[in-house]
């Protein structure tokens, strides 16, 4: 069966994995870029995301980013993932963060308390929106994946969600050598260990220490 993993979830050592005040300013909340300096020069991160061939980084760092993108066949986001806009849709004009052909390649079920027609990307990407809660964007995700693992990508509160209901398979966090002080705070209120997680893996890299956390 396929599984729902986290993977490349990154918090600061204080635990939070975004800043405050998010915005179309500051998508990751003020400081929040910060955090992913142990992504942004992989290779991975930089033809994904960026579309650039190279990448300085090599070892740990990248190997971490490029299983994020290994046998996903749909991704899960909060609203919160794909843009600023909050409440009702005032338009269909924001398209996403990422511009016309976004990372997922796949489709991407965004859960939402608001209606919104299917938005069909390049790439291969297909925004659908979901208002039914986070068990009928788990099936339907499963569905579109067609036997490969779904991938939660965040953010805190959708994270917290799924684990609270034991339904993500193994996550992996990167660590990042940065105080944030205030912001969202992944594990805040969550007895991992209760739920039946367990640290299966640690490595380190200058920029980060990466964590997975399988269910049990």
């Amino acid at each position: 069966m396929s599984k729902l993993r986290v993977e490349s979830f990154t918090i600061s050592l204080d635990g939070f994995g975004a800043g405050p005040d998010q915005d179309i300013s500051n998508p990751l909340g003020v400081g929040g870029t910060a955090l992913h300096g142990w992504a942004f020069s992989t290779r991975t991160f930089q033809k994904a995301v960026l579309g650039n061939e190279g990448g300085t980084t090599e070892g740990v760092d990248e190997e971490f980013a490029a299983r994020g993108f290994r046998n996903i066949g749909a991704w899960i986001l909060g609203r919160n993932m794909f843009g600023p806009v909050r409440g009702p849709w005032p338009d269909e004009n924001w398209r996403g963060w990422w511009g016309e052909n976004p990372v997922y390649h796949v489709p991407v079920f965004v859960l939402t308390n608001h209606a919104r027609a299917p938005l069909v990307m390049e790439g291969g990407t297909t925004f659908h929106f979901v208002t039914d809660g986070i068990a009928v964007a788990l099936a339907r995700a499963r569905e579109a994946a067609g036997g490969k693992d779904v991938r939660v990508g965040g953010g805190v509160n959708v994270i917290q969600q799924y684990v609270r209901q034991r339904l993500i398979d193994e996550m992996h966090i990167a660590i990042s050598p940065v105080l944030l002080g205030s912001g969202e705070r992944l594990f805040d209120g969550i007895d991992l260990p209760a739920l039946g997680y367990a640290c299966t893996k640690h490595v380190a890299s200058p920029l980060a220490t990466h964590v997975v956390l399988t269910r049990q």
